[in-house]
Protein backbone atom coordinates (compact mmCIF):
# COMPACT_ATOMS: atom_id res chain seq x y z
CA UNK A 1 0.00 0.00 0.00
CA UNK A 2 1.19 3.25 -0.58
CA UNK A 3 -0.27 6.42 0.19
CA UNK A 4 0.73 10.00 0.43
CA UNK A 5 1.97 9.04 4.40
CA UNK A 6 4.83 7.29 3.36
CA UNK A 7 6.09 10.47 0.92
CA UNK A 8 8.78 10.69 -0.64
CA UNK A 9 9.81 6.69 -0.20
CA UNK A 10 6.48 5.35 -1.90
CA UNK A 11 8.22 1.97 -3.76
CA UNK A 12 10.38 1.66 -0.61
CA UNK A 13 6.84 1.59 1.31
CA UNK A 14 6.02 -0.93 -0.96
CA UNK A 15 8.50 -3.62 -0.63
CA UNK A 16 8.53 -2.96 3.38
CA UNK A 17 4.79 -2.41 4.68
CA UNK A 18 4.67 -6.48 3.98
CA UNK A 19 7.29 -6.75 6.52
CA UNK A 20 6.51 -4.00 8.60
CA UNK A 21 4.24 -5.99 11.38
CA UNK A 22 2.61 -8.84 12.54
CA UNK A 23 -1.22 -8.52 11.80
CA UNK A 24 -2.22 -9.81 15.44
CA UNK A 25 -5.03 -7.14 15.86
CA UNK A 26 -3.30 -4.81 17.40
CA UNK A 27 -4.56 -1.63 16.45
CA UNK A 28 -1.99 0.39 18.07
CA UNK A 29 0.69 -0.98 16.00
CA UNK A 30 -0.63 -1.14 12.70
CA UNK A 31 -0.09 0.74 9.23
CA UNK A 32 -1.78 4.43 10.63
CA UNK A 33 1.00 4.16 13.41
CA UNK A 34 3.64 3.59 11.09
CA UNK A 35 1.95 6.31 9.19
CA UNK A 36 2.16 8.45 12.68
CA UNK A 37 5.66 7.89 13.56
CA UNK A 38 6.98 8.53 9.52
CA UNK A 39 5.55 12.15 10.02
CA UNK A 40 6.71 12.69 13.51
CA UNK A 41 10.60 11.57 12.17
CA UNK A 42 9.76 13.94 9.08
CA UNK A 43 9.00 16.93 10.57
CA UNK A 44 12.37 16.00 13.13
CA UNK A 45 14.46 15.02 9.55
CA UNK A 46 13.84 18.70 8.32
CA UNK A 47 15.04 20.07 11.18
CA UNK A 48 17.64 17.69 12.47
CA UNK A 49 19.21 16.35 9.15
CA UNK A 50 20.07 12.59 8.53
CA UNK A 51 19.82 10.01 6.44
CA UNK A 52 16.41 9.73 5.33
CA UNK A 53 16.30 6.51 3.43
CA UNK A 54 17.72 5.11 6.53
CA UNK A 55 15.43 6.68 9.14
CA UNK A 56 12.42 5.76 6.86
CA UNK A 57 13.56 2.06 6.57
CA UNK A 58 13.82 2.30 10.28
CA UNK A 59 10.71 3.87 10.70
CA UNK A 60 8.57 0.80 9.29
CA UNK A 61 10.49 -1.45 10.20
CA UNK A 62 10.63 -0.85 14.10
CA UNK A 63 7.84 -2.65 15.02
CA UNK A 64 8.22 -5.92 12.26
CA UNK A 65 8.30 -8.09 15.29
CA UNK A 66 4.82 -7.89 17.27
CA UNK A 67 5.38 -8.60 21.60
CA UNK A 68 2.02 -7.90 23.47
CA UNK A 69 3.17 -5.60 26.30
CA UNK A 70 2.22 -8.35 28.48
CA UNK A 71 4.54 -10.78 27.79
CA UNK A 72 7.69 -11.17 29.50
CA UNK A 73 10.03 -10.93 26.26
CA UNK A 74 8.16 -7.63 25.74
CA UNK A 75 11.94 -6.09 26.18
CA UNK A 76 13.29 -8.07 23.66
CA UNK A 77 11.18 -6.99 20.79
CA UNK A 78 13.08 -3.98 19.95
CA UNK A 79 15.97 -6.66 19.07
CA UNK A 80 14.01 -8.80 17.83
CA UNK A 81 12.85 -6.30 15.13
CA UNK A 82 16.42 -5.57 14.43
CA UNK A 83 17.47 -8.46 13.41
CA UNK A 84 14.35 -8.94 11.49
CA UNK A 85 15.26 -5.61 9.64
CA UNK A 86 18.52 -6.36 9.24
CA UNK A 87 17.64 -9.38 6.87
CA UNK A 88 14.94 -7.64 5.52
CA UNK A 89 17.12 -5.00 4.01
CA UNK A 90 19.88 -7.32 3.65
CA UNK A 91 17.50 -9.36 1.07
CA UNK A 92 17.70 -6.07 -0.50
CA UNK A 93 21.22 -5.77 -1.37
CA UNK A 94 21.59 -2.69 1.00
CA UNK A 95 25.21 -2.05 2.43
CA UNK A 96 26.45 -3.31 5.27
CA UNK A 97 26.68 0.41 7.33
CA UNK A 98 23.17 1.70 6.31
CA UNK A 99 21.67 -1.76 7.80
CA UNK A 100 23.51 -1.47 10.85
CA UNK A 101 22.67 2.35 11.17
CA UNK A 102 18.78 1.37 10.64
CA UNK A 103 19.13 -1.67 12.63
CA UNK A 104 20.50 0.20 16.19
CA UNK A 105 17.55 2.95 15.35
CA UNK A 106 15.36 0.13 15.68
CA UNK A 107 17.05 -1.81 18.43
CA UNK A 108 17.05 1.69 20.53
CA UNK A 109 13.80 3.17 19.87
CA UNK A 110 12.32 0.95 23.12
CA UNK A 111 11.19 2.28 26.18
CA UNK A 112 11.43 -0.41 27.73
CA UNK A 113 14.82 -1.87 26.12
CA UNK A 114 16.73 0.89 27.40
CA UNK A 115 18.83 1.37 24.72
CA UNK A 116 20.71 4.45 24.63
CA UNK A 117 21.00 6.22 20.94
CA UNK A 118 24.43 6.91 19.59
CA UNK A 119 23.01 8.04 16.08
CA UNK A 120 21.05 10.94 14.63
CA UNK A 121 18.66 8.90 12.99
CA UNK A 122 18.38 6.88 15.89
CA UNK A 123 17.44 9.53 18.18
CA UNK A 124 15.23 11.01 15.47
CA UNK A 125 13.47 7.94 15.45
CA UNK A 126 13.13 7.16 19.56
CA UNK A 127 11.82 10.94 19.38
CA UNK A 128 9.04 10.38 16.90
CA UNK A 129 8.16 7.06 18.03
CA UNK A 130 7.22 8.61 22.12
CA UNK A 131 5.62 11.91 20.38
CA UNK A 132 2.59 8.70 19.78
CA UNK A 133 2.60 7.64 23.07
CA UNK A 134 2.28 10.94 24.36
CA UNK A 135 -1.04 13.89 23.67
CA UNK A 136 -4.46 12.84 22.62
CA UNK A 137 -2.67 9.46 20.62
CA UNK A 138 -0.74 8.61 23.88
CA UNK A 139 -4.68 8.60 25.67
CA UNK A 140 -6.41 6.98 23.03
CA UNK A 141 -3.83 3.78 22.55
CA UNK A 142 -3.11 3.77 26.25
CA UNK A 143 -6.22 3.08 27.25
CA UNK A 144 -7.34 0.93 23.94
CA UNK A 145 -4.03 -0.97 24.89
CA UNK A 146 -5.23 -1.42 28.55
CA UNK A 147 -9.07 -2.55 26.94
CA UNK A 148 -6.85 -5.25 24.75
CA UNK A 149 -4.81 -6.36 28.48
CA UNK A 150 -8.07 -6.28 30.54
CA UNK A 151 -7.43 -3.76 32.65
CA UNK A 152 -9.37 -1.46 34.54
CA UNK A 153 -9.81 2.51 34.25
CA UNK A 154 -8.54 3.11 37.53
CA UNK A 155 -8.66 1.54 41.46
CA UNK A 156 -11.95 3.17 42.83
CA UNK A 157 -10.54 3.04 46.29
CA UNK A 158 -7.42 5.48 45.24
CA UNK A 159 -7.81 6.96 42.20
CA UNK A 160 -4.52 8.43 41.97
CA UNK A 161 -2.24 5.72 44.40
CA UNK A 162 -2.03 8.06 47.61
CA UNK A 163 -1.97 4.98 50.00
CA UNK A 164 -0.89 2.29 47.65
CA UNK A 165 1.94 1.56 45.06
CA UNK A 166 1.36 2.48 41.55
CA UNK A 167 0.12 -0.79 39.24
CA UNK A 168 -0.23 -0.31 35.88
CA UNK A 169 -0.83 -4.00 35.53
CA UNK A 170 -4.46 -3.61 36.85
CA UNK A 171 -5.35 0.07 37.08
CA UNK A 172 -4.87 2.37 32.87
CA UNK A 173 -4.79 5.59 35.08
CA UNK A 174 -1.67 4.07 36.73
CA UNK A 175 0.18 3.81 33.45
CA UNK A 176 -0.02 7.70 33.03
CA UNK A 177 2.36 8.17 36.14
CA UNK A 178 4.62 5.27 35.75
CA UNK A 179 5.56 5.81 32.30
CA UNK A 180 3.68 8.77 30.03
CA UNK A 181 4.20 11.70 31.99
CA UNK A 182 7.91 10.63 31.81
CA UNK A 183 8.42 10.48 28.60
CA UNK A 184 9.04 14.25 27.58
CA UNK A 185 12.01 14.64 29.93
CA UNK A 186 13.94 12.01 27.99
CA UNK A 187 13.63 13.10 24.08
CA UNK A 188 16.92 13.83 22.36
CA UNK A 189 16.87 16.10 19.66
CA UNK A 190 15.82 19.55 20.05
CA UNK A 191 12.83 19.69 17.62
CA UNK A 192 11.55 16.74 19.04
CA UNK A 193 11.68 17.67 23.06
CA UNK A 194 9.50 21.01 21.90
CA UNK A 195 7.09 18.72 19.89
CA UNK A 196 7.28 16.95 23.16
CA UNK A 197 6.44 19.70 25.10
CA UNK A 198 3.11 20.77 23.63
CA UNK A 199 1.93 16.85 23.92
CA UNK A 200 2.73 16.61 27.36
CA UNK A 201 0.44 19.81 28.60
CA UNK A 202 -1.80 17.60 26.37
CA UNK A 203 -1.87 14.76 28.54
CA UNK A 204 -1.61 16.46 31.84
CA UNK A 205 -4.46 18.50 30.69
CA UNK A 206 -6.45 15.06 30.07
CA UNK A 207 -5.50 13.53 33.22
CA UNK A 208 -7.03 16.82 35.01
CA UNK A 209 -10.01 16.93 33.60
CA UNK A 210 -10.22 12.79 33.98
CA UNK A 211 -9.51 13.43 37.50
CA UNK A 212 -12.11 16.28 38.28
CA UNK A 213 -14.54 13.77 36.82
CA UNK A 214 -14.11 11.15 38.92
Amino acid sequence: MTTIAFAPFHELADTLLPHAYDDNGDGSHDTSHLQRVWKNAATIHAEEGGDAQVLFAATLLHDCVAVEKSSPLRAQASRLSAEKAARVLNALGWPDAKIDVAAHAIEAHSFSANVTPHTLEARTLQDADRLDAIGMLGVARCFYVAGRMGRALYDPADPHAAQRPLDDSRYTLDHFHTKLLKLSSGFQTATGARLAGIRHARLQRFLDEFADEI
